[in-house]
């Protein structure tokens, strides 16, 4: 994930336009949905829905917006229900590729996530293809603000955290159950997060480079685009070398 996060930043720096920020709102106001969806509407109850309301605060979202998407878990706003789903499969080069989606047309989503796949050199897979390849994790991304890869790990000592990969921003790994103690534990160690969130991690990387690495990206950032998917997850390997060479 840091690897292709840098790619972003890089991306960014040259002027290029991310297109993700366009459906930001419709991406949040689903996280929100799913969140009060999976406990108590109320973000002092549900640790969920509390981080999924900081964060669409964070992202200046209107106040109205957010009591609406709450609401809308429960019905109250008569429209279709969202439905949170898990899709895996195998990207350009052998890349194996997580995706979580938050949709209310699975067989819409299903297709047009399989045309990507496919129009990609991939493939979609069933349930299982390649979660086999990930471990559960907490994610913690995090603005380093200055501080070396050592100082932040030493900050990030805290319990909870079972790994960190540095980077702009750099990322914590957490254990799934213990995301909310790290996150406390961090900001009062004066670390500045920016999201939290449930995902997976790769057992081991695939490294790419050239030619293929610019696919394996293009085709991510493709996913990462799409209404529907709200976090991509895949064991692609990257280095600052690589990333610097595609910058140019």
């Amino acid at each position: 994930m840091s690897g292709h996060s840098k790619w972003h930043n890089i991306k960014l720096r040259k002027g290029k336009v991310d297109a993700q920020r366009g459906a930001l709102f419709t991406k949040l106001s689903k996280e929100l949905i799913l969140a009060a969806k999976s406990g108590s509407p109320d973000p002092e109850a549900n640790y969920r829905l509390k981080m999924a309301v900081e964060k669409a605060r964070e992202n200046n979202m209107p106040q109205d917006n957010i009591k609406r998407a709450i609401a809308r878990a429960s019905g109250a706003a008569g429209e279709k229900e969202i439905h949170e789903i898990r899709y895996e499969g195998y990207g350009p080069h052998g890349l194996a590729v997580v995706i979580d989606a938050a949709t209310d047309n699975r067989n819409r989503t299903a297709g047009e996530l399989r045309f990507l796949f496919s129009k990609n050199g991939g493939s979609l897979g069933e349930t299982g293809s390649v979660g086999w390849m990930f471990d559960p994790v907490g994610v913690l991304e995090v603005d380093p603000q200055g501080r070396s890869e050592d100082q932040l790990t030493e900050a990030a000592l805290v319990d909870g955290v079972i790994d960190l990969d540095y980077g702009q921003p750099a990322e914590v790994y957490t254990d799934p159950v213990r995301l909310g103690d790290a996150r406390t534990a961090l900001q009062k160690a004066g670390v500045k997060i920016s999201d939290a969130f449930l995902g997976v991690r790769a057992k081991q990387k695939a490294p790419l480079q050239g030619a293929e690495l610019a696919e394996a990206l293009n085709f991510l950032e493709a996913l990462e685009e799409h209404e529907d998917a709200q976090r991509v997850f895949s064991n692609l390997d990257v280095s600052e070398a690589a990333l610097e060479a595609l910058a140019t």
